[in-house]
């Protein structure tokens, strides 16, 4: 299984251990990490069976001065920004992802923010006889669920922790 890291976050596979497929074949990513390995499979010819996406960082329904904002604040002070979001990345768990964190520049940021998720190229995925697994928890304080849930739905299997965040503790 090859597994893409969140924002920010290097070696967090280890909290997705009874979701992720241990295959070969597989693909997964967390956040930011949902958006490289859907990006990988689109571009690799290997064989992959299975692209996992946990909750994928997901903001096209966010207007252009919330993401603004975001930008303003990480540049401002990217360490209070971190500290901040990954308080909303574990929550409403109290696990401590210091262990994990790995800062990067504000661009990296951006690219996550003003991403844009393609019905098209989900479905070229799909065509390719990949299967589409979506995780996603129902008390994420990053993402809005119900808004990827939609968005997903058609070319995915969604698995909704209702209980869970944005890393799927609850």
């Amino acid at each position: 299984m090859r597994f893409f890291s969140g924002f920010s976050l290097r070696g967090e596979e280890v909290l997705f251990e009874g979701y992720l497929q241990n295959s070969a074949y597989a693909v997964a990513g967390f956040s930011r990490g949902a958006i490289e390995a859907f990006e990988y499979v689109l571009q690799t010819n290997k064989r992959i069976d299975t692209l996992q996406l946990i909750s994928p960082a997901f903001f096209m329904d966010k207007s252009d001065a919330f993401k603004r904002t975001q930008l303003h604040y990480y540049r401002k002070d990217a360490d209070a920004y971190i500290e901040t979001f990954l308080a909303n990345v574990a929550s409403p768990a109290t696990r401590d992802l210091a262990p994990f964190l790995a800062p990067e520049p504000p661009e990296a940021l951006e690219g996550l923010l003003y991403y844009r998720w393609s019905r098209e190229k989900l479905q070229v995925v799909v065509d390719r006889g990949v299967e589409i697994e979506l995780y996603l928890g129902g008390r994420d304080r990053i993402i809005e669920p119900d808004e990827a849930e939609r968005f997903f739905k058609p070319y995915a299997t969604v698995y909704i922790i209702k209980q869970g965040g944005h890393i799927l503790d609850g």
